[in-house]
């Protein structure tokens, strides 16, 4: 499966941005990743593959939402109250069979996006 994932940007502190990954097939489990520089790619959030159960990092939980829409494949991480912290590329994942116990390891998910950049000034 192909990901393309947009809406990245720079925002001020406490702004909003949402960012959309859209996806070339059906589904899959999905997740949100970042990778700010000189620091390993971190877990964000993730979604089943009916939307019916997300999970957080407990450093984004009340400010980021991801939801998805399976009638466009796309899934969409709302990220509001941002600080300078969440500076980061942010990436997309998918795969098929994701366990729910590993849904916040990197090396469990098949297929990446390209990554878009995130900024937060203060």
């Amino acid at each position: 499966v192909q990901l393309q994932a947009s809406g990245g940007g720079l925002v001020q502190a406490g702004g909003s941005l949402r960012l959309s990954c859209e996806a070339s097939g059906k589904n899959y489990g999905m997740g949100w990743f970042r990778q700010a520089p000189g620091k390993e790619r971190e877990f964000v959030a993730a979604t089943s593959w009916s939307g019916s159960t997300t999970y957080y990092a407990d450093s984004v939980k009340g400010r980021f939402t991801i939801s998805r829409d399976n009638a466009k494949n796309t899934v969409y991480l709302q990220m509001k109250s941002l600080k300078p912290e969440d500076t980061a590329v942010y990436y997309c994942a998918a795969d098929r069979n994701i366990i729910l116990s590993r849904i916040q390891f990197p090396g469990d998910y098949d297929y990446w996006g390209q990554g878009t950049q995130v900024t937060v000034s203060s």
